[in-house]
């Protein structure tokens, strides 16, 4: 009964958009640069935790796992052995995407006026105080909008390939491939 109302208070955050929750979050605080972060982590995390929620559901069903309880170990030795390497690749490519959504939602946050402070630095505050000097210098206001994007392009495909090497049904297909080109 509990789980069904955890997974019902998930989905209800979920569907709560991130930056107005952060925008709300960040209004009824008073130190912006924290606020920012309390409000679009919480935000974010309801997708994590529901897509965790979901995988080891899916991991505790399988046939290995059943198997794996049956033979004696410990339940925290079967979680550690048998569901956490199966829904650690798909983790890891979730954590780059919702990486990806919060650096945006911060940067937006910033050039609201809601994020971090002046003595902080922000690619969302930054672009907006380079509106005055776009004509003369166009890069102070290019480069903290390009950034964020490449951090975010690479942090993706740094969890494509962590995915790629994590992914235990994958290391089969790495095997056979090397072992066909052997021959």
């Amino acid at each position: 009964m509990a789980r069904r109302h955890l997974a019902a208070f998930l989905d209800i955050l979920i569907a709560f958009p991130t930056l107005l929750l952060a925008m709300l979050v960040v209004a009824a605080r008073s130190a912006p640069l924290g606020s920012s972060v309390l409000a679009v982590g919480p935000a974010q995390s309801t997708v994590v935790a529901r897509l965790v929620r979901i995988l080891v559901k899916r991991a505790l069903a399988q046939d290995y796992v059943t198997a794996a309880r049956t033979s004696g170990p410990s339940w925290p030795r079967t979680v550690a052995g048998h569901v956490l390497p199966n829904i650690w690749p798909t983790r890891v490519v979730n954590l780059a995407r919702q990486f990806g959504l919060a650096v945006p939602a911060e940067a937006g946050l910033s050039c609201l006026g809601l994020g971090a402070p002046p003595p902080n630095a922000s690619w969302g505050r930054m672009p907006q105080e380079a509106r005055a000097t776009f004509t003369t210098a166009p890069a102070g206001a290019v480069a903290p909008g390009v950034v964020p994007v490449v951090l975010v392009v690479g942090v993706n495909l740094i969890a494509d390939g962590l995915r790629d090497t994590l992914d235990p049904a994958s290391r089969g297909r790495r095997a056979r491939r090397s072992s066909m080109s052997a021959v």
